[in-house]
Order: structure tokens, then sequence, then C-alpha cells
């Protein structure tokens, strides 16, 4: 199983993701700056996944910290706590994760056992996710029927998350059930983490995938290849509207198009009932390289303007139903998500209320 954050050696170490396919690359990160690199960089990518490595990039800042006092300490990381969460701030997870060690060390009753609980919030952050994502996908996998082509759009795999994944996580499951064909990858312009991430990923796993171009996926609903779309998501607002990778609102649009169902899977902590629709939701706009080049090498007129949106919100109206480990809600999701956040969360290791 891909394991793309771990820590190990009183250190972080994370797939470099912008090195797939081509090689697999692990990254050391000992200090709290270079956690913050790696998540601006995207070196480590996908909403669960950043969320669990801002939670250690918090215990590396405890840990490395020289301060005299508890209270000199907390003063730190919360200094650490917003340089996490300016690095990416659509993704609802990162700042959640950092919220949850703030938390744990408020009332440490010393240095030392503040550095121990912002370390075991962390360890209990990834092993929550990674036990989500299993639960994800068997409660997604109940809703593809066999024989069944599933289109997905960006990476919500092993390499997004602490291991297993959201939207791939359903698809692994629906794979092992014997109920999925085919997936077909969306390449996920610019960054292509599609064609880089996911498509590696279905192949390590054996499972039966055709990477398209995005522009191809209506071409292959017109024809019956698509029988549901399973995505991912960085946040979910408190009326079902989603915020992901740029190009999901699209491919809702043409599922709608064609009366193929859009499913959303996601762990509950993407899920903010605070912001009470997509228009409160923060879209991270991106360096133009990302679209002028490709790999170092450029691909359009020097000098031309760029506008590079990060994220897309697809309307609540476009979406089946949303994943989560508490249980599947469906539209209307003002209703549906407040009831299952009241609902008890499964068994997981140290995880707290979301706040």
């Amino acid at each position: 199983m891909i394991r793309t954050v771990e820590w190990r050696d009183d250190a972080l170490y994370l797939i470099d993701q912008r090195r797939l396919p081509d090689e697999l690359v692990v990254e050391r990160c000992a200090e709290l700056g270079e956690v913050v690199r790696a998540i601006k960089e995207m070196r480590v990518r996908g909403a669960p996944a950043i969320g669990v490595a801002a939670a250690y990039g918090m215990a590396l800042a405890a840990r490395r910290s020289h301060a005299p006092t508890v209270e000199a300490l907390k003063a730190e990381l919360a200094r650490a706590a917003e340089q996490l969460r300016a690095t990416r701030p659509t993704a609802v997870n990162l700042a959640w994760a950092v919220q949850e060690v703030l938390v744990a060390v408020e009332d440490a009753p010393s240095v030392a056992a503040a550095r121990e609980r912002a370390l075991g919030r962390a360890h209990a952050i990834a092993a929550a996710d990674l036990e989500s994502c299993h639960q994800i996908g068997a409660n997604g996998a109940d809703l593809i029927p066999p024989g069944s082509t599933v289109l997905t759009h960006c990476n919500a795999g092993g390499l997004a998350t602490a291991g297993y994944g959201t939207a791939l996580g359903v698809i692994r499951t629906a794979f092992h059930r014997g109920l999925l064909e085919e997936v077909l990858v969306d390449e996920t312009r610019p960054v292509l983490q599609g064609a880089r991430l996911t498509a590696w990923e279905l192949q390590q796993d054996g499972i039966p995938a055709t990477l398209i171009a995005d522009g191809a996926a209506a071409h292959f609903m017109a024809r019956g290849r698509v029988q549901a779309v399973v995505v991912g998501a960085d946040r979910i607002a408190a009326n079902g509207d989603v915020a992901n990778k740029i190009g999901t609102y699209g491919v809702a649009v043409l599922a709608a198009a064609h009366g193929i169902p859009f499913y959303v899977a996601a762990p509950w902590s993407t899920v903010d009932l605070a912001t009470p629709d997509g228009t409160a939701i923060p879209i991270e706009e991106r360096g133009a390289e990302e679209v002028t080049h490709v790999r170092g090498q450029r691909i359009a007129p020097d000098g031309v303007r760029v506008a590079n949106p990060a994220f897309d919100v697809t309307p609540a109206r476009y979406v089946a139903a949303i994943v989560t480990e508490r249980g599947v809600a469906r539209p209307p999701f003002g209703a549906s998500l407040r009831q299952l956040a009241h609902q008890p969360a499964p068994a997981r290791a140290g995880a707290s209320a979301h706040p």
C-alpha cells in the first residue's frame, strides 16, 4: 500500500509527487519550513494528505522548539499554524488538522508533554485518515453496479491521503468486490495529476485503467462507456457544494447531461459546515508556469496572460451523493450532512470531533 506520508526517525518522510511517474523519490522533512515548502510546492498534495503532513509539521515545530515554557511553545505553535494555513487555502483538512494539534497541546502541563501531545495527535490524524479511507471505500462501493466503468478526475488515491484513497478507495473496493470493469482517468490539466498519479496508482494495483484527455469525457459518456463518476474533494460546504480540482465542475455538468450519477468521496474532515455554500470557499490561484509550461518545456507564447485557478466549485444540484466514513449523504445536503454530523464517528485512533 502506498504510504504518502510517514513518520520515522523523528522526521517526516513523504513521496515527492512531482517526480512521479518517472521515479519514486521519498523526501525527508526534519523542520517545519521543509514541510511548508513541500505543501506549497505540491510535493505532497491532496486534501487529506496535506492535512496529515501539516499535523506532522506542527509536531516538528514543537519538537525542534527551544521554548523555555509551555506558554512560549504554544505561541510558537500558533505562528507555525499560520504558516501552514497559508500554504493551501482551499483544502479545509489542512486548517482542521492544524487546529487539532493546537487543541491537543492547549492544557499541556509542560513543554515535554506538549511535544508528546503534538506528535501523538499527528499520529492519530494519520491513523484515522487511513481508517476513514477504507470505510469510505466500503460505503462508496455499495453505489457501484456490477460491470461498471467509472470515470475519475484528478487524484484522490493513496497519494492524496495517508493511504488507500477516497475516490480511489471506492474504486479499489469496487474492483476487489468484482464490480468494476474499467476506470477512465481524466489527465487533469494543467498539472496532470490524473495522467501522472492516478494512472500510476491503478497500474500498481493491476486495476484496468484507460487514460483519456480531459476533453474526451463527453465522448465516452455519450457512447455509454461511463456508469458512474467518482471524485474526491478539497472542501464541501454545508449545502453540498463541492470544491475540487479544476475541471471537476465540467465533468459534473457532463454527467448530469448524460444521466450518469456523480459521486463525491471524502473524509468527514473535508466537510465544512461553517461554510454555507460554494461562494464562500476561497479558490487558490497558482502560478502561470503550470499552464505555460509542461515539465519545464514552454508550450505557450512568452508573456501571454494566464489565469490558473487550482479548483472549481461544483454546485450541489449536480451531486448524487457524498460518501464519507460516517455514511452516505444524499440531497438535500443541508439536511443530510447535518444529520451525519450528529452520527457517532466510526472507531478511530484518538480523533476528536470536527470543530
